[in-house]
């Protein structure tokens, strides 16, 4: 994909180095194993994402604190995103640190309808790493 900004490529390996404990979490416990490749600080056009699914059109973003001083911003970002023909998930840091079975599950769901078949949940998830579940 070269509609991207590479500029912002120093930004973002800085930003993978230095991610927050909600992006590792998701990443290393989930997004890292799943059979549908993600990436991490992915540039698309003049943005940086979280987390990409090329395949899928697929980005997740993590929230912070500091995102409801620019839910402008994050709304024109989403739209620009949109246009492009991605889906954009959003979840709260808290989300990610309190209900991340949850989380998993919604962005399974994306999968879904982006027409990709996600891993069941029921197995614990892409390499059983950081979801529970019953025996």
């Amino acid at each position: 994909m070269q509609d991207r900004d590479t500029r912002l490529t120093p930004r973002a390996r800085e930003m993978r180095t230095n991610a927050t404990k909600q992006e590792n979490h998701l990443w290393y416990d989930y997004l890292r194993g799943y059979p549908i490749r993600f990436f991490r600080q992915f540039i698309i056009g003049e943005y940086i994402t979280d987390f990409c699914c090329r395949r899928a059109k697929l980005v997740i973003e993590l929230d912070g604190g500091y995102h409801l001083n620019r839910r402008e911003y994050d709304e024109e970002r989403d739209a620009c995103l949109r246009g492009r023909g991605f889906e954009v998930l959003r979840f709260a840091n808290e989300d990610v640190g309190y209900e991340f079975e949850r989380v998993c599950r919604t962005i399974d769901e994306a999968v879904t309808r982006r027409g990709f078949k996600p891993p069941s949940l029921e197995g614990g998830g892409p390499k059983g790493r950081g979801m529970s579940h019953a025996p």
